[in-house]
């Protein structure tokens, strides 16, 4: 099995290790070399300085980049995936990007004679340095068993969501729910402290009860203490949430309490908290004089 990883991020990366650890023959490409470079270093695996190159001669080819634009880069053009990826081999997109990106992407990969799926993940840095991910596929029922095995490397759950865009529509479920998850519990946190609670306290005897959530679980404490360097950035929230809301306008949903808590996001960043965690919303709650 020979496999390329496109994008070393701080998901890719570790996502990257977890397939050469696994005894895949694994070959990367980062548009900043040095961190190709830095992960040669601690796996076993080969360089490419493209994506074509990357994905030529291998089975499968995986990515994990940033937004929609940054996936057309490197799967599309001269250089990219597909101008390497050989007939009957497998594309997994990871980014959390719009479903009709995915259908896209699909349509070239079966005119090549390939095969597409759309597997965005969910566990954030911690998840994808762990192997404890979880990730939603989009693809042919017939795709799913051969690279369910892969996806297992670095997950803890794995499943078929339905065909090709099936994944980021679960993802951006997911999103729903997280955006809510952390205003609610940035505004226990702050009404805890307003009134004078020791908000320590109120939240070990709510966790266990109908509040708890893995938001509460592992954030609280950091949020109570204004740290804001733990997980998904806010930059990259706003990204996915700008996508929810445009398939929203499109199938009809309505979302009045995600596009709330976009707009809030947006405060953040004002605050000059772009790179800052999306527990983060606390911040914005100013307390009383």
């Amino acid at each position: 099995m020979k496999c390329a990883f496109i994008g070393l991020g701080v998901m890719g990366f570790p996502m990257a290790g977890h397939l050469a650890n696994a005894g895949v023959e694994v070959c990367v490409y980062n548009r900043s070399p040095e961190k190709a470079e830095a992960w040669q270093q601690q796996y076993r695996g080969t360089t490419a300085a493209t994506p074509k190159a990357a994905a030529e001669g291998a089975d499968v080819v995986f990515s994990c980049v940033g937004r929609d634009s940054d996936v057309r880069a490197v799967a599309l053009g001269e250089q990219g995936i597909f101008a390497g990826l050989k007939q009957g081999g497998i594309y997994i997109d990871h980014t959390t990007s719009s479903a009709e990106l995915s259908r896209e992407l699909a349509a070239i990969a079966s005119a090549e004679g390939c095969h597409f799926a759309d597997a965005p993940v969910s566990g954030g840095q911690a998840g994808a340095e762990n192997a404890q991910l979880t990730i939603m596929v989009g693809c042919a029922e017939t795709l799913y068993p051969q690279i369910e095995p892969l996806l297992q490397t670095y997950a803890k759950q794995v499943r078929r969501m339905g065909e090709v865009g099936s994944g980021q529509l679960s993802k951006m479920v997911n999103q729903i729910c997280v955006a809510g998850l952390i205003q609610g519990l940035a505004e226990g946190l702050h009404f805890a402290e307003q009134a004078g609670l020791d908000a320590h306290a109120v939240i070990d005897v709510i966790r266990q009860g109908a509040a708890q959530s893995w938001q509460m679980e592992n954030r609280y404490e950091t949020m109570l203490a204004r740290e804001f360097e733990h997980g998904f950035a806010v930059e990259w929230m706003r990204k996915d949430l700008d996508i929810v809301l445009q398939a929203a306008r499109e199938n009809g949903a309505q979302l009045p309490v995600t596009a709330l808590v976009d707009q809030f996001y947006a405060d953040v960043e004002q605050q000059g908290g772009k790179r800052w965690d999306t527990s983060s919303l606390l911040h914005r709650l100013k307390p009383k004089p």
